[in-house]
């Protein structure tokens, strides 16, 4: 039993190399001009070289143009694209790339766990199903939700769904426990400041979310 790690909102190469350095399984850069990490393609071209083999980098997206999309795949060259605002399936699917779809929890047309359930079949196309908190600002918020409302996400793909929301090293221990997700996702949790990590921030999120490993293999055994 692993739990998959991204870091997202890099905007530095201190904290992309720190958070590889640490295990970071994903890095993950912002290309959303209403969000305090939103990186221009010059500079996650030089984030996306220095990224180490076997990590994956991820883009992520609030409703862009089609343009705007192929140009970070033509000059950056991320390994995953993430859908975080409004896209239809068909805007997802249309690069032919795989593609993470994110979920806004708590918003208007999610809040029970028969709307998050019939949304992910909506999307199932997606590598993967990422559970965020609602708030204006398309993620990075530091909010949480209620982690039972994913009871409902159907058990064929259990391995995709990707925890996000207000994790922290303080709790994300007993959120991976509770949702035993394929992967966690952190931003602000990691952060001195919006868009700067701490390194030693992002080592006790990896070590906490090792310890929750480390709890649910002793569970299974």
């Amino acid at each position: 039993m692993r739990t998959r790690i991204k870091i997202c909102g890099l905007t530095r190469e201190d904290d992309l190399l720190a958070a590889a350095d640490a295990g970071a399984d994903a890095l993950g850069m912002v290309f959303y001009a209403g969000s305090k990490r939103c990186v221009d393609v010059a500079q996650a071209a030089r984030l996306r070289r220095l990224a180490p083999s076997f990590v994956s980098v991820v883009a992520l997206f609030v409703n862009p143009s089609p343009d705007d999309v192929q140009r970070v795949l033509d000059e950056v060259g991320p390994d995953l694209l993430q859908f975080h605002g409004d896209e239809t399936p068909e805007a997802c699917e249309r690069y032919a790339h795989p593609y993470l779809r994110a979920f806004r929890v708590g918003g208007p047309t999610l809040q029970t766990q028969d709307d998050i359930a019939q949304a992910c079949e909506q999307y199932a196309g997606a590598q993967g199903w990422l559970f965020d908190s609602y708030s204006s600002g398309y993620g990075g918020s530091g909010l949480a939700f209620d982690h039972t409302l994913l009871n409902g996400v159907p058990a064929t793909k259990r391995r995709a769904v990707v925890l996000s929301g207000g994790l922290k090293a303080e709790n994300v221990e007993a959120a991976a426990m509770h949702v035993r997700p394929w992967a966690v996702d952190v931003s602000s949790g990691v952060e001195s400041a919006p868009g700067i990590k701490s390194a030693g921030r992002i080592q006790e999120f990896v070590a906490a979310v090792r310890a929750a490993d480390a709890r649910l293999t002793a569970l299974a055994g």
